[in-house]
């Protein structure tokens, strides 16, 4: 669980106060500033107001949160900020709101007054609904659902991607090198700009002193340029440093490039990379990777919940990926990074106090209070008729008077192994799983038959999660057998994206005749087989 009260702006806040907190980001040049959004949807911001980047209409600091009434009820998704600071914020229905510093039209209104207040950003974005932002150190971008990015602001080394290195003092659309790409992620170090399309490519422009774009050389980019080095790999998440970057495949597989004067870029060394290269690969699959652009702090995080950081941590250069006791990568910021910002916007999870959820956890497979028990493989299951009765439309209609199962202390299961079924029951006092991918299958095959389809999902969930080269094909035919679309058309593409690794597998020479050619069938539809 993340808690809030490690960074030392919310120290002062009373825990019903914490408790309330649903976002919330600390920012500024020394993560003085901090704005949070409850669970109510009001926006509440305190600290330094450096530039007026608190957005309450005055220049003046606050130690006790002020509301924010311009925002209030609008459901934020999305918030970054700059080194001014300027602050961006997109919500749900697409809007986007700026403030703060404004020397460099960062703020996307024509001008470069300071923006006291939040004020919505929409030259060239009518009928445009974003739904990401990002910020530089005075340049600022933004994500439509339509996969477009546009940006504004300062531009002195081509980091707005117009083709040019003049300031842009509304949002334009980046389109040179982006034509007929769907962008579905965007980031920015402190002068330059990355962007990851559908197919897992990524794209970098502006300043390129460092390497930070990963092309090879050390030159500016004046427009969006694909990564070379990245080709053949599907990336799934990139984020950038000061001027680093690190990107995460979806094999969980992550690569560094750029600056590395404090050690950032994870290497053992403190030599710049002009091109990707990989790193933590003793360490297991990686699901995570944070960095910010106001630090040279780098962590991740393992399949197996390990959090490791490197670079800049407390004044010291770590060059390796040093393990911690962390539970997420935000708690290497709370407490390592300078400044000690917020590398996104933080969601707060709370188990301040025993709910209801959490007593019928502790009660699952408790022989001292269960009335029933299944025996799977010979082994015993606890469980209490009524969770199952309330959580469960097979179990409601199998406890009726009429049926023999109502009278038994003893249920017999032979249709699946025991930690398919334990899974099973335990997901219905606590709403979560966990299995190995491989398991999963068999989860969701029961899934299937019971009609559980929230539990359906969240097998796919795990599939998707732990898909691998191996397994792709295996976990292809499982989403077909089961019905599962959503599954097929991930575990689909990820063949594709490896189809040359794919096709060498067992599981895949281990296919029937009806698959193989459905799957031949829709790749060459695709393009699959072009070279």
């Amino acid at each position: 669980m993340v808690d809030v009260a490690k960074w030392p702006l919310f120290s002062l806040m009373a825990p019903q106060e914490l408790a309330c907190i649903w976002k919330a980001c600390v920012f500024g040049a020394a993560a003085n500033e901090a704005i949070f959004i409850t669970s109510d949807d009001e926006v509440y911001v305190f600290g330094l107001n450096c530039s007026n980047c608190l957005g309450t209409g005055d220049n003046q600091s606050t130690i006790a949160p002020k509301k924010l009434d311009f925002l209030s009820g609008r459901k934020v998704i999305s918030m970054s900020y700059g080194s001014g600071p300027h602050v961006l914020l997109a919500t749900e229905d697409g809007e986007l709101f700026a403030w703060g510093h404004n020397g460099y039209s960062q703020l996307g209104n024509g001008t470069t007054n300071q923006g006291l207040a939040p004020v919505l950003v929409s030259a060239n974005l009518l009928n445009r609904k974003v739904t990401e932002v990002a910020c530089g150190s005075h340049h600022s971008m933004a994500l439509t659902e339509l996969g477009e990015v546009y940006a504004w602001g300062y531009n002195n080394c081509g980091q707005v991607g117009s083709g040019s290195t003049a300031t842009q003092p509304h949002p334009r659309r980046v389109s040179s090198g982006l034509q007929n790409k769907i962008v579905v992620g965007i980031v920015c170090g402190q002068t330059s700009s990355m962007a990851v399309v559908d197919n897992g490519e990524v794209y970098g422009w502006g300043y390129n002193g460092n390497g930070q774009l990963g092309l090879g050389n050390n030159g500016n980019q004046l427009a969006p340029s694909r990564i070379l080095g990245l080709q053949g790999l599907c990336v799934q998440q990139i984020v950038c440093g000061y001027a680093h970057a690190l990107a995460l495949t979806d094999e969980g597989i992550l690569y560094a490039w750029g600056a590395n004067t404090y050690g950032q870029l994870g290497t053992g060394n403190r030599s710049n990379q002009l091109s990707p290269v990989q790193i933590m690969s003793e360490k297991g699959r990686i699901v995570e990777v944070a960095a910010c652009h106001s630090t040279h702090t780098s962590a991740a995080k393992t399949q197996s919940g390990q959090v490791y950081m490197w670079g800049q941590c407390r004044g010291q250069s770590i060059v390796l990926p040093h393990l911690t006791h962390f539970a997420c990568t935000d708690d290497v910021f709370a407490c390592f990074a300078t400044p000690s910002v917020m590398w996104r916007l933080l969601s707060m999870e709370f188990d301040d106090f025993p709910t209801v959820a959490q007593s019928l956890k502790k009660e699952f497979d408790n022989p001292e209070t269960a009335d029933l028990k299944f025996c799977v493989d010979g082994k015993y299951i606890y469980v209490h008729k009524a969770v199952l009765k309330i959580r469960c439309e097979h179990f409601r209609s199998m406890f009726q008077s009429h049926w023999n199962e109502d009278l038994k202390e003893v249920i017999e299961i032979d249709q699946f192994s025991f930690p398919v079924y334990r899974s099973f029951l335990e997901f219905l006092y606590t709403d979560n799983v966990e299995l190995p991918p491989e398991d999963a299958i068999g989860l969701l095959d029961l899934a299937t038959s019971y009609c559980e389809n929230r539990l359906k999902r969240l097998c796919q969930h795990i599939i998707k999660s732990g898909i691998t080269v191996e397994n792709a094909f295996t976990l292809l035919s499982a989403a077909v057998r089961y019905d599962a679309e959503d599954l097929e058309e991930f575990c689909f593409k990820f063949c594709v994206n490896h189809l040359t690794r794919v096709t060498q597998t067992d599981a895949f020479c281990q296919i029937d005749g009806d698959l193989l050619k459905d799957f031949i069938c829709r790749a060459s539809r695709c393009g699959a087989f072009k070279n």
